[in-house]
């Protein structure tokens, strides 16, 4: 299982199914330790903590829930806690916490620098001069297709 090693051991764990993983590690998700999220919870009485998967199993363990970024923003949006901190790339909070005003948001912060490199203006300008052109041989664009469906088809 590709990209990370930490959501591949989260996901065998939730599974039946034997996983193997790749021995990369998001350099953001892997600075986070169950130390510092139960030191949150002492500074922080009732905070409710989401984790990203790709989070060490034992920063998951600790958590209240662990989702994608999207199922974590669901969360907040359907349950409502009166405040909460996500365990995923600090910014990833910003939209959440603007469409849920009344979730008080504690923001342990590990920033991502790559993420930074992606701005509207280059969006904008690789769509317009299409340079960068992805390519798929003929004979693996059916697996591909599929792959890509049965991903999007997981609730």
């Amino acid at each position: 299982m590709l990209p990370d090693e930490f959501l591949a051991q989260n996901v065998a764990r939730e599974t039946s199914v034997k996983i193997i993983a790749w021995k990369g590690h998001c350099e953001v998700h892997e600075r986070f330790t169950a130390a510092e999220i139960l030191t949150l919870r002492q500074t922080h009485p009732g905070v409710v903590i989401l984790a990203h998967p790709e989070c060490p199993p034992a920063v998951v363990a600790v958590a209240d829930f662990s989702g994608s970024t999207a199922m974590m923003a669901d969360f907040v949006r359907d349950r409502r806690p009166a405040r909460v901190a996500l365990i995923t790339e600090c910014s990833m909070s910003d939209n959440v916490a603007q469409a849920n005003p009344g979730t008080e948001f504690v923001r342990p912060c590990n920033l991502c620098p790559h993420m930074k490199r992606i701005t509207l203006k280059k969006i904008r300008a690789a769509l317009e001069s299409l340079q960068t052109e992805v390519t798929i041989p003929p004979e693996l664009f059916a697996p591909a297709r599929r792959a890509v469906e049965r991903m999007l088809a997981v609730p």
